[in-house]
Order: C-alpha cells, then structure tokens, then sequence
C-alpha cells in the first residue's frame, strides 16, 4: 500500500514563497506519476502540477507557470512543491497524490495540508 505525507503548508502573506513536501512510502516509485493538487473552497479540486518519477518531466496548470516547480529527490522519496510570489487565489489545501502511469487515474491520495496567502 502506498502512503503519502503532505507537510509544509501555513500562512504567508502575498509574494511570499513557501515549500510543500510530500513523503512517499509503501512501494517502489519509479515508473510512478506524482501530482500536487488544490482545492479551494466551493471550488473543484484542480491539478496543479505533476512529474513523473523516472525521468522527472513536469507540467503545470497554467495559473501556477513560472511560479511553482514541482520536483522530487530520489533517494528521499520525496516530491516536493516550491511555490513562489504567493496570491491569494493560491490559497488552498493542497494534496499529494500518486498514479502508476500517465495512462491511470490518482489513486493514492495523502491527507493534505492548508496555504494561506494573505493579502
């Protein structure tokens, strides 16, 4: 079974930058699909940005371009989120979650953790 621990989210203010992390367990990761969604309030939950373990491509919602990057440390089993120059419309709890390749769904999830950008 595989287990994911979201850690890092917390109040900012507007411009500011902050890291999520995501620790992975349960599993070997290497063929895995890794992706950081959000969820706002009264809004769906929205990808945000997602990697694929071996070989470390990345996409991006387009609202995040240029300010976030997601990225993962092998030997950590950990995926990270480096989000930068904040907005309150970033404000939401943000998830962890695994696929076993692009061709399926997110299946694992983990328990999420809430930004705050203040204005």
């Amino acid at each position: 079974q595989v287990q994911l621990v979201e850690s890092g989210g917390g109040l900012v203010q507007a411009g500011d930058s902050l890291r999520l992390s995501c620790a992975a367990s349960g599993r070997t990761f290497s063929s895995y699909v890794m992706g950081w969604f959000r969820q706002a309030p009264g809004k769906e939950r929205e990808l945000v940005a997602e990697i694929r373990w071996s070989g470390g491509t990345t996409s991006y919602t387009d609202s995040v371009k240029g300010r976030f990057t997601i990225s993962r440390d092998n030997a950590k089993n950990t995926v990270y989120l480096q989000m930068s120059s904040l907005k309150p419309e970033d404000t939401a709890v943000y998830y962890c979650a695994a696929r076993g390749s692009l061709l399926q769904r997110y299946d694992y999830w983990g328990q999420g953790t809430q930004v705050t950008v203040s204005s």
